[in-house]
C-alpha cells in the first residue's frame, strides 16, 4: 500500500534564505524551484538516493498556506508533514478507511520548476490529525508522466549528504504509535525495545530505506493524549569527518566526530542554521 517515505515537508519563513542554507548543509543544489498555484505556497525541493526533502513557506493565500501559516505562528519553523508515496491514491485511501482511519479522497495538485517550466502532478491524501495523533501526513501517487526530479549537482561526494537514514517523532503513547504506524499504515517494525537507563522506549519503522522512529518516555504509565510532535531528521554521509570539516568551513556550528549508537558507526550533530530541524550525520567508522 504505502512504498516509500516520499518526502520530508519542512516549513520555513524566508524560502531563499532556507533554501541557501540547505545547499550548504546537504552539500548539493536544489532540484527544483517551484510553486503550488492551487495551493499557495512555494517550494525548493533537494533530491536524495531515497527521499526527497522539501522546504516549504507561505507565498500567496490558499489553503496549504492556511495550514503552514498556522503551523509557523504556533510551532515555529521545522518539520511540517510527513509524505508517504503510493502507487495508487485511490486504493490506498480505500484501505487506509477499512483500517479505521479518516482518509481523504484523492485530490489533484501540480506544480512548476520556476527555472526550467518542468511540471509534476499528483494526487494525495490527507490524514486526519485526530488519528495521525497530531502529525501532519500526507500520501502521495505522482503522476507517471510528470517531469523527473532530478539529483542537484553536489562538490564531494564523500562529504555531501546522499540519503535519509530516519525521521524522528516524539510520541506519549508508544503503544498507540505502534498501532497507527504498525497495524493500521502498514509500515514494518524493525524494533521495538526499552532502553530503561535513558528513560526511553523506541520503536523504529522500516519503508523504502528509511526508518520512521518514534521516541516515547517511561515509565509506560506516563502515556499521554497530548500531540506527537517531530524532533528531527538524521542523513547518511560516506565520510563524517570529511562531511564536519565541510560543514565548520561554511560556518555551521557542529559538533565534534563521536561513535554512534548502532555499532560501526559514528556521527556529529549539527546545531544550527538548520531551520528548526534536530540534525543528525551518520556513516561508517
Amino acid at each position: 500500500m504505502l512504498t516509500a517515505l516520499d518526502h520530508v515537508a519542512i516549513a520555513v519563513r524566508d524560502l531563499d534564505r532556507a533554501a541557501d542554507a540547505y545547499a550548504k548543509l546537504l552539500g548539493r543544489e536544489p532540484s527544483w524551484r517551484g510553486e503550488h498555484p492551487q495551493l499557495g505556497t512555494a517550494n525548493v525541493l533537494f533530491r536524495l538516493e531515497n527521499t526527497y526533502i522539501e522546504l516549504l513557506s507561505p507565498h500567496v493565500d490558499g489553503p496549504l498556506t492556511t495550514l503552514v501559516t498556522a503551523h509557523l505562528q504556533s510551532h515555529g519553523e521545522g518539520m511540517f508533514a510527513l509524505v508517504f508515496g503510493t502507487g495508487d491514491a485511490e486504493a490506498c485511501a480505500a484501505t487506509l478507511r477499512a483500517r479505521g482511519l479518516t482518509a481523504s479522497e484523492p485530490v489533484a495538485g501540480e506544480g512548476r520548476d520556476l527555472r526550467t517550466g518542468a511540471r509534476r502532478s499528483w494526487r494525495t491524501v490527507h490524514l486526519s490529525d485526530t488519528d495521525t495523533r497530531g502529525i501532519v501526513l500526507f500520501v502521495i501517487q505522482h503522476h507517471p508522466s510528470s517531469d523527473a526530479l532530478p539529483i542537484g549537482p553536489g562538490a564531494d561526494p564523500n562529504a555531501a549528504i546522499y540519503a535519509l537514514d530516519h525521521a524522528v517523532i516524539f510520541t506519549g503513547d508508544a503503544n498507540a504509535a505502534r498501532r497507527f504506524y504498525g497495524e493500521q499504515l502498514g509500515l514494518r517494525l524493525a524494533l521495538d525495545r526499552a532502553f530503561p537507563e535513558r528513560r526511553v522506549r523506541l520503536l523504529f519503522f522500516r519503508i523504502g530505506g528509511v526508518t520512521v522512529e518514534l521516541g516515547s518516555p517511561l515509565p509506560e504509565g506516563m502515556a499521554t493524549d497530548s500531540p506527537d510532535r517531530f524532533y528531527g531528521l538524521s542523513y547518511r554521509v560516506h565520510d563524517v569527518p570529511a562531511a564536519r570539516e565541510r560543514l565548520a568551513a561554511d560556518g555551521f556550528d557542529v559538533s565534534e566526530v563521536r561513535p554512534g549508537m548502532k555499532p560501526g558507526t559514528r556521527v556529529c550533530t549539527v546545531r544550527g542554521e538548520t531551520h528548526g530541524v534536530a540534525t543528525l550525520l551518520i556513516g561508517p567508522e
